[in-house]
């Protein structure tokens, strides 16, 4: 075979290949179209502030998917310590209409982060973030860029927003919605994870490109009765439902509890390494 044609074939076969991988990383990452209900754009959603030592970081994700021209996030008061002894920040119980952010010692049961969402329809009612201290005490979790990776990933989900990749030995993607043991780079020399990228904004405005004519969800009077979720610990593994979806290590990513009367509650989780 001439050999400029066969370097030629070379060169296309990689470049399809790149383009194959491309394809993968960067397809739609909705969850599963849903969204939460409003009647203009940009909306506001309110990140409840329940953490401690949190604080900066719960502030930087809040201002990056603000950059979102369809949504804008607001860190308010959180509610989680309105009944004491019962609601606080460990239950982290959710708030209708809001995503309230919580940290605290959730033991050693495998997970970093988790994002849970209430669904009606398909519009999100109401949603929780949890953040582990008892790997984020760890001098190997006790990072920057460890805390903005995993804050920005779950809050991410409480937008509508999946996985961009779900292989941790990949190169980074260059956002927070994607898996990886190198949040900042700085090990192997890639793109930092930490925050959002082009392609996340751009997915929000698909998931958002349509508006209620009436409120459903965020706001509104004909917002439906939240999921009771007080005897829900979305700490436990065990109350996450049915496993739908495993990561490339083999291990859950997302889970799907049916609450009834077609309410379910989603539920993503990043695990340690």
């Amino acid at each position: 075979m001439n050999k400029k044609l066969l370097v030629s074939l070379v060169v296309v076969a990689v470049s399809v290949a790149a383009g194959m991988f491309s394809l993968i990383a960067y397809a739609s990452h909705s969850w599963g179209g849903y969204h939460w209900s409003r009647t203009v754009n940009p909306f506001n959603l309110k990140l409840g502030d329940n953490v401690s030592t949190w604080d900066s970081y719960l502030s930087t994700t809040s201002g990056d998917w603000s950059v979102s021209t369809v949504l804008d996030t607001e860190v308010v008061p959180g509610n989680t310590n309105a009944l004491k002894g019962k609601n606080t920040p460990k239950n982290c119980v959710p708030t209708s209409g809001r995503v309230e952010v919580c940290n605290s010692k959730y033991g050693n049961n495998g997970w970093l982060g988790v994002a849970s969402i209430w669904v009606s329809g398909g519009h999100i009612t109401q949603g929780t973030v949890k953040v582990n201290d008892t790997y984020f005490n760890t001098a190997r979790y006790n990072t920057p860029a460890w805390r903005n990776l995993v804050m920005c990933q779950e809050v991410g989900h409480t937008l509508g927003l999946d996985h961009q990749n779900e292989t941790y030995d990949t190169p980074n993607l260059g956002t927070c919605m994607d898996y990886t043991s190198d949040p900042d780079g700085t090990i192997n020399g890639w793109l930092s994870n930490e925050h959002p990228n082009q392609h996340d904004y751009d997915q929000l405005e698909t998931i958002y490109a349509h508006l209620e004519t009436a409120f459903t969800g965020v706001f509104g009077k004909k917002f439906p009765a939240p999921v009771t979720a007080d005897d829900i610990d979305t700490s436990n593994p065990s109350e996450w439902g049915k496993v739908i979806r495993k990561s490339g290590d083999g291990r859950s990513s997302l889970h799907e509890r049916d609450m009834g009367n077609g309410r379910k509650l989603f539920t993503f989780v990043i695990w340690a390494n």
